[in-house]
């Protein structure tokens, strides 16, 4: 077998008679000698002349070039359980690998399944109401649900990525991801996805329980673990997997009310950044832009005083969302659908904080001295914005300043038009941010347009806040056994438990303590 690269013009589609006559000749035989090849990458280089490149795998005749091949769904109906407490992406990863060894899940989900909260989601949109259970970031699918549906992770550090990939193939993706430097889902298509597996472990014997809001995790003497949902309903396995995202702050406090050991967690804080795609498309392409080339993203990191500011969550073609869990505070998120169309490109820009950088005020909070910080900033931009927007206007409008008004410390007098459906309200965001990373903003974003001309614009528009990047605690476990060390049986999985960080990290942690328990 050989690997070897290709590169054509996009818009103009490499034939298979170009793969092949290369193939032969990288690998040094006859045209009839060549066996099977394969595209296994493709990514854009859009240094000079805008192409698709391609990593193709070749074998000669009588030669099989490996393929991976999940592994079978049994039926578990007379299996023994494992109870999991969230639907994300980890829980749900984590339910197939169960069905795969053979175990029984039963998933708890506190919120409604993938299509039932879209209406829930539109109530938040349009008029400011927040379903603490229903929402952007919990229900069915998690808060990867109604995103991009980025898959950008390739590390194999965590695990076999193929196996979520190859997954999500089989419940409906578009098996473009297996190949694709930079995979994405689109939120349009991400809910039919996630039924899809959902009816994968139901029709296998699993179960899904949905409105059972987790209240208590406790263990019997037997050393079977019990757990109580907020409605009454009990469920005992001798196995619980904890997956449930960053965002279940409750679960946080349960846990630490029961004496059960958290350890505080750097995050990162920051705004969301939305420039018209046109601009990103020509800075990307560097002017030669056609409207048959891929939507353009971007990425960026610098270092400013010892801290990490990076984008994160970059959503081309995409419009920004509220992600507030709490009727009292507001987050910002972002999300694409699969064409990517619509008419502004947004990001998160943020700051990394790590444990001691949270005001001398927070610290007395000990373990969430980190997320009581980060829920103060989301409070204190809510707070702006009810004393500041007209008389019925959405309570979950976003505080937002133009892009060089914010860095030079200037209110903006007037906005541009954003896809933000609550609503903008030119606000001074440069003071309603943490003092220390408002400074790490405004001398980083100044410094991207060096590497991408003409993104420093007043014409980009910065709105608070973003700050549910990853979670603040982490839940600590057995490096081993993956079981938190004071209660056997319980496996703290995904970003909720501090372990992984987007779709794909928190699916191959899901998968890893699955198969712990399997063992």
């Amino acid at each position: 077998m050989k690997q070897f690269e290709l590169a054509a013009p996009i818009g103009k589609p490499l034939t298979e008679a170009a793969i092949r006559e290369e193939a032969a000749r990288k690998l040094g035989i006859r045209p009839d000698a060549l066996g099977e090849t394969r595209i296994v990458r493709r990514s854009i280089d859009a240094r000079k002349d805008i192409l698709y490149r391609y990593r193709i795998e070749a074998a000669r005749k009588g030669e099989a070039l490996e393929t991976f091949v999940p592994d079978p769904y049994l039926d578990v109906s007379n299996s023994r359980s494992v109870i999991v407490v969230g639907a994300g992406p980890a829980g749900m990863f984590a339910a197939l690998k169960l069905l795969q060894r053979g175990l029984r899940p039963i998933v708890l989900e506190r919120g409604k399944d993938v299509h039932a909260r879209k209406k829930d989601m539109a109530a938040l949109s349009l008029h400011g109401v927040v379903d603490p259970d229903s929402n952007y970031c919990f229900g069915e699918g998690g808060a990867g649900a109604f995103s991009d549906g980025k898959l950008y992770t390739r590390s194999t550090k965590r695990g076999d990525i193929r196996e979520v990939l190859s997954q999500l193939v089989i419940h409906g993706a578009d098996p473009d991801i297996l190949v694709d430097a930079h995979p994405h889902l689109g939120t349009d298509r991400l809910p039919g996805i996630v039924e899809n597996i959902r009816n994968t472990v139901t029709s296998h014997g699993g179960e899904y329980h949905f409105g059972c809001r987790v209240t208590s995790i406790e263990r019997l003497p037997d050393g079977i673990l019990r757990v109580t949902a907020a409605d009454g309903q009990t469920f005992e396995a001798r196995d619980v997997i904890l997956a449930t995202g960053h965002s279940a702050r409750d679960i946080y406090e349960m846990l630490h009310g029961r004496g059960i050991s958290l350890e505080a967690k750097g995050f990162a804080l920051g705004v969301r950044v939305e420039h018209p795609q046109w601009l990103i498309n020509q800075i990307r392409y560097h002017g030669k832009y056609q409207p048959f080339m891929p939507t353009a993203d971007y990425s960026f990191v610098r270092q400013v005083d010892g801290r990490g500011v990076f984008s994160f969550c970059m959503c081309p073609g995409g419009i920004l969302v509220p992600s507030s869990t709490e009727p009292d505070a507001l987050v910002l998120n972002g999300m694409s659908n699969s064409a990517r169309n619509s008419r502004w490109a947004n990001s998160g820009v943020v700051v990394q904080i790590e444990p001691g950088d949270e005001p001398e005020e927070f610290r007395a909070s000990g373990v969430f001295s980190l997320l009581d910080f980060q829920r103060d900033v989301e409070r204190r931009m809510f707070r702006y914005v009810a004393e500041h927007i007209r008389e019925g206007a959405n309570p979950l409008a976003a505080p937002a300043q133009r892009l060089k008004d914010f860095c030079r410390g200037i209110e903006s007098r007037d906005l541009p038009k954003s896809s933000y459906t609550p609503g903008v309200l030119s606000a001074p965001l440069h003071e309603l941010l943490p003092e220390h990373v408002y400074i790490r903003l405004k001398r980083a974003l100044p410094e991207i347009d060096r590497e991408m001309k003409g993104w420093y614009t007043n014409d980009a528009l910065v709105l608070g806040v973003e700050s549910r990047t990853s979670s603040p605690v982490r839940i600590p476990r057995d490096p081993v056994t993956l079981q938190h060390p004071a209660m056997p049986g319980l496996y703290p999985a995904g970003e909720g438990a501090g372990y992984a960080g987007g779709i794909v990290s928190s699916a191959l942690d899901g998968i890893a303590c699955a198969s712990a328990v399997s063992i």
